[in-house]
């Protein structure tokens, strides 16, 4: 049985099957990556709720695994070289996951690196802006009066849509007909713009054609309607 006990995380969130990869997460357009993933490729693993809303990830614990406070953070018992690992930051975990099982990652050379292209274009441009437009459309940035924020991320979020739009022209997945983790590092995000947040309107989504066809296209796998819900919300 693998011992975890170097993780000071497992002991505010002990593991029951030490065996299995440890999720520690919420359902947010970041953690869902994550739990996507891991139901698409079948690893057995098991998911520890993070209540961010009571700053769980600011615990001694949770900062001992991942001292930037943010979800997601995966522990894997079969780590590199068969040791434990932990790992934090969703594009990191992604590759992770993706080249410990030969999944989701095409192995030709030139396909690779197009397709981290494509998770890095979404770790630095579609969740931070889409995130901001989220907080100056939805939450407190509402009420700031100076609109110019708002205005700044709308435009931006309605740019990299057209970025995603293109690509899409002619392609099912992000890399045509190969269902990628570029795709798993978007979808969640695409589908809380217009769903959580409420911003579908804003950013005039209703006119693009490609980008919608691609959601519903992702949000019809099963492996995908199962992490979108893992773990369950306090």
């Amino acid at each position: 049985m693998p011992d975890l006990s170097a993780f000071p995380i497992t002991r505010r969130w002990p593991a029951q099957h030490p065996e299995r990869l440890q999720l520690y997460s919420l359902p947010t357009p970041n953690g869902v990556k994550v739990s996507i993933m891991l139901e698409e490729v079948g690893l057995p693993y098991e998911p520890h709720t993070i209540n961010i809303g009571q700053n769980e990830t600011w615990t001694p614990e949770f900062l001992s695994l991942n001292p930037n406070g943010k979800i997601p953070a995966i522990v894997d018992p079969d780590g590199p070289g068969g040791q434990p690992f932990g790992l934090f930051e969703s594009g990191a975990i992604l590759v992770y996951l993706a080249e410990k099982t030969g999944q989701f990652l095409p192995q030709d050379p030139a396909r690779r690196y197009e397709t981290l292209q494509w998770v890095f274009f979404q770790m630095a441009s579609v969740g931070p802006m889409f995130g901001q437009l989220g907080f100056f459309h939805k939450f407190a940035g509402r009420e700031i009066e100076d609109k110019r924020p708002l205005e700044r991320y709308r435009a931006e979020t309605r740019r990299l849509l057209g970025v995603l739009e293109g690509r899409l022209d002619g392609r099912d997945w992000m890399m045509g007909n190969d269902y990628t983790i570029a795709d798993i590092s978007l979808l969640g995000w695409v589908r809380n713009l217009i769903g959580f947040y409420g911003a579908g309107e804003l950013v005039d989504y209703a006119s693009l054609t490609h980008v919608p066809a691609w959601l519903e296209r992702g949000l019809a796998r099963p492996a995908v309607q199962r992490g979108l819900e893992i773990p369950a919300r306090p």
